[in-house]
């Protein structure tokens, strides 16, 4: 290719997030990941079946981000270091068409910064590695239902000055946690739901199978996106749900009511 192509390309790349997918990483997005890619949404809740390419669309927004917007902060937090170098990997992927004409300040195992000031940055949801980071303009969580709370927590102040974009992508875990909860009740979320069945990759035939193989419970929560109880609850949360009274109120005690419940 040469630089007036490639400059050409480039910049229709910049408006087209779903021909930048395309392009780095030899990729053709589906109906959805071109929505999500072309709508860009501040906020954005990703529900969907494994190996629905929820990874590779977080990937191509990262990678745009950090290349068309410069002096921009990109932050992936995953459930674990292991999986924050995997989604790093993928995000590298994209490299080598981001790289044609440019350069890379500096790379290490779960981080690069590019020549125009951006930085790219991959870590385990904990909170000592991840609270001395500011100014986000691109906050991606993945495997979002399995980050705890508290991690959710301290992360979204990061986004206070900035008012940077962020985008959580999951398969279901439970009716639990911050991202059911958002799911479930959240306002102002951009929220998408891919089973496998609105997967052109995945076929009936092995999802039959898995259903054989691993089933019912797994098949509903890792390719039908259902919140579906843990196995080890006694108690479903309907059932948990179905016992709350919101017209009953907390009894209350003074210090003489429970000197004489502690002398029984």
């Amino acid at each position: 290719m040469n630089n007036f192509y490639i400059d050409n390309l480039f910049t229709i790349c910049a408006m087209d997030p779903g021909l930048f997918m395309k392009v780095a990483f030899d990729t053709i997005a589906d109906p959805w990941q071109k929505d999500v890619l072309a709508l860009g949404p501040s906020k954005t809740l990703l529900l969907c079946s494994r190996q629905s390419g929820k990874s590779t669309v977080s990937a191509a927004m990262a990678l745009h981000k950090a290349t068309f917007f410069p002096n921009t902060l990109v932050l992936v937090i995953s459930n674990t270091f292991r999986q924050a170098e995997e989604t790093f990997r993928k995000i590298k992927k994209g490299l080598p068409f981001v790289l044609k004409g440019r350069g890379i300040v500096y790379e290490t195992q779960t981080m690069m910064e590019l020549s125009n000031g951006s930085r790219i940055v991959a870590l385990p949801a904990k909170q000592e590695s991840i609270r001395s980071f500011s100014s986000v303009g691109l906050l991606i969580i993945d495997e979002a239902a399995q980050v705890s709370d508290e991690v959710y927590k301290s992360i979204r102040p990061m986004l206070a000055v900035s008012q940077g974009d962020i985008i959580a992508l999951t398969t279901p875990f439970g009716k639990r946690g911050w991202f059911y909860d958002a799911w479930e009740n959240g306002n102002g979320w951009y929220k998408v739901k891919i089973t496998a069945e609105d997967c052109p990759r995945i076929t009936k035939e092995f999802l039959e199978e898995e259903l054989i193989e691993i089933g019912e419970w797994w098949v509903k929560q890792e390719y039908y996106c259902e919140f579906v109880d843990t196995e080890e609850q006694f108690f479903t949360h309907l059932d948990v749900m179905s016992c709350l009274d919101d017209d009953l109120n907390a009894l209350k005690y003074d210090s003489r009511d429970i000197n004489e419940l502690r002398s029984i």
